[in-house]
C-alpha cells in the first residue's frame, strides 16, 4: 500500500513538472502571427471584407490573428481625415469604419471556426483626448493649468494615470468585456512598457482566472524579462529587428547577430518568447517597406525568422505583395502584386515550423548552437530537439552579404551560396 502510494505521488510530481513546464497556452508553441490593418486590408476595409481573407491565411499556416484596435477613434485631435487606430474614445465599442459589433462577432466566429485564434491590440496607455473618461478626475495626467498632456509626438491622445485606482479597475472591466462578452484570445499591448508592469500583473492574472489559456504580447523589449514573468507569453524582437536591417545594409555583420543573442540569453527569462519580424505597421508606415530596408535580403530574413528562437510575425500585404507604405491615417489599400508575392515562400516556412518540434517556441523548443565555419559573411546555426522515439534537428546555413560565398563546416561539408541565399536542412 505505501509502494502504490508513492508511485501515486511521484506520478503527481512529474504531472506537475510536465505542467510547470509548459508556461504558454500549448496552441501557441508552434504557432506563427500575422498583423491585420483592417482598414488596408481589403477595398471595403471592413471585418466583413476581411472574412474573405480567412481562407487564404489559413492555406498559408498562420494561426494568431492579431487584430489591430477596432475601437472607435477620437476626433476632436485626429490625425488625416480617418485618424490613428490608437486613439481610442471607447473601448467597448466597435469602429462603424468596420462595422458593427455584430460584424465583429461573425469574423471572430468564422475565424473560431477554421481553428485561429484571435488577439485584439490593447492600447492600455491613453485614450483620444475626447473620451469620456477624460471627465473623470484623477484618471488622466494633467500639466499646471488642468490641460491633458500628450506623450511624445502623439498629439491626439491624452495618457492615462495608473495611480488612480478606479481608472485600473474601469480598464480591467473593459479587457473583461472583449474577452467575456466577445470572446477574443487575448491581447497584444500597445506600448506595454509604459504602462505601469504591476497593473499587468495584476489585470492578466485576474483575465487567466477565466480564460487561462489566453495569449499576451507586449509591445516592449527593454522592461521584456520583467513583463514576461508573469503578465505576457511574448516580447517584441526589436533589437534583432534593427539588427536584421543594419545587416541587409552593410552597416553590421554576422558576428554582431551573435552577440545580440548572448545578450539576450543572458538578460530575458529562457522561457520568454520573442516576436521574430520584418515588417509591421510602424516599421511600413515609418521607416519603409521590407524591400526598401533589406532590399535582396528580404527572403534570407523572412527564413532568419522561422529558423531562430521565437514566434514569426507576418504583416498585412507581407503575402501577397504589398510594395509601399501603407498611409497610416488615411485608406491606402495593400498591393496585390505577384511580382513581390512571398505566398509560397511563407506556406513553406509556416509547414516547416509546425512539423519540426526543434523550432518551436521556448520552451518547447531547442535552443540554437552556433557552428563553427570557415567564412565571418556566414550565419551557421543548429537547433536539435531530443525526443523519446526521435530527434528533430534543423541546420541553417545563411550568406549574409551581397556577394557569392564558399563555405565549409566543421562537419567537412561545403556550400556554394549565391548572395543573400541560403539553405535550411531538416532531420
Amino acid at each position: 500500500m505505501k509502494k502504490t502510494f508513492f508511485l501515486f505521488v511521484a506520478a503527481l510530481a512529474l504531472l506537475s513538472c510536465a505542467q510547470q513546464e509548459m508556461r504558454h497556452p500549448k496552441w501557441a508553441y508552434d504557432a506563427t502571427i500575422y498583423e491585420l490593418n483592417t482598414r488596408q486590408a481589403t477595398p471595403e476595409g471592413t471585418f466583413a471584407a476581411a472574412e474573405a481573407l480567412l481562407p487564404t491565411l489559413k492555406d498559408n499556416g498562420i494561426d494568431i490573428i492579431w487584430v489591430m484596435p477596432c475601437q472607435p477613434i477620437g476626433k476632436i485631435t485626429r490625425k488625416g481625415s480617418l485618424g490613428s487606430y490608437y486613439s481610442i474614445i471607447d473601448y467597448c465599442a466597435i469602429n462603424p469604419e468596420f462595422g458593427t459589433r455584430a460584424d465583429f462577432e461573425h469574423f471572430l466566429a468564422k475565424a473560431h471556426k477554421m481553428g485561429f485564434k484571435v488577439i485584439l491590440d490593447w492600447v492600455a496607455n491613453h485614450t483620444a483626448p475626447d473620451s469620456e473618461w477624460t471627465k473623470n478626475e484623477g484618471w488622466h495626467y494633467r500639466d499646471s493649468l488642468g490641460n491633458l498632456m500628450v506623450q511624445y509626438d502623439w498629439t491626439d491622445i491624452s495618457k492615462l494615470n495608473y495611480d488612480n485606482q478606479d481608472m485600473r479597475n474601469e480598464m480591467l472591466k473593459a479587457m473583461h468585456w472583449w474577452m467575456d462578452s466577445i470572446g477574443i484570445d487575448g491581447f497584444r499591448c500597445d506600448v506595454a512598457g509604459e504602462v505601469p508592469t504591476d497593473f499587468w500583473n495584476w489585470a492578466m492574472s485576474d483575465l487567466r482566472l477565466t480564460h487561462p489559456d489566453m495569449f499576451t504580447l507586449a509591445e516592449d523589449e527593454d522592461k521584456a524579462d520583467e513583463l514576461t514573468e508573469t503578465a505576457f507569453d511574448m516580447y517584441y524582437g526589436w533589437t534583432l529587428h534593427h539588427i536584421m536591417n543594419d545587416v541587409a545594409q552593410g552597416k553590421q555583420n554576422v558576428e554582431d547577430l551573435w552577440n545580440y543573442f548572448a545578450k539576450a540569453d543572458s538578460t530575458i527569462r529562457p522561457e520568454a518568447i520573442r516576436m521574430n519580424f520584418i515588417t509591421n505597421h510602424d516599421e511600413n508606415s515609418w521607416n519603409g517597406t521590407e524591400q526598401e530596408r533589406m532590399g535582396d535580403a528580404v527572403n534570407l530574413f523572412a527564413a532568419f525568422c522561422y529558423v531562430v528562437p521565437g514566434m514569426p510575425m507576418m504583416y498585412t500585404g507581407q503575402i501577397s505583395g504589398n510594395h509601399h507604405r501603407l498611409e497610416f491615417f488615411e485608406k491606402d489599400l495593400i498591393d496585390t502584386d505577384a511580382a513581390y508575392a512571398q505566398a509560397d515562400l511563407y506556406k513553406n516556412l509556416n509547414a516547416m515550423r509546425a512539423r519540426n518540434k526543434a523550432l518551436f517556441s521556448p520552451e518547447a523548443g531547442a535552443p540554437m548552437e552556433r557552428i563553427a565555419c570557415d567564412n565571418d559573411a556566414i550565419f551557421a546555426c543548429k537547433r536539435s530537439k531530443v525526443g523519446k522515439w526521435h530527434t528533430n534537428t534543423v541546420i541553417a546555413v545563411m550568406n549574409m552579404s551581397a556577394e557569392p560565398q564558399t563555405v565549409t563546416l566543421d562537419c567537412g561539408k561545403t556550400f556554394e551560396l549565391a548572395p543573400w541565399a541560403y539553405e535550411i536542412i531538416e532531420k
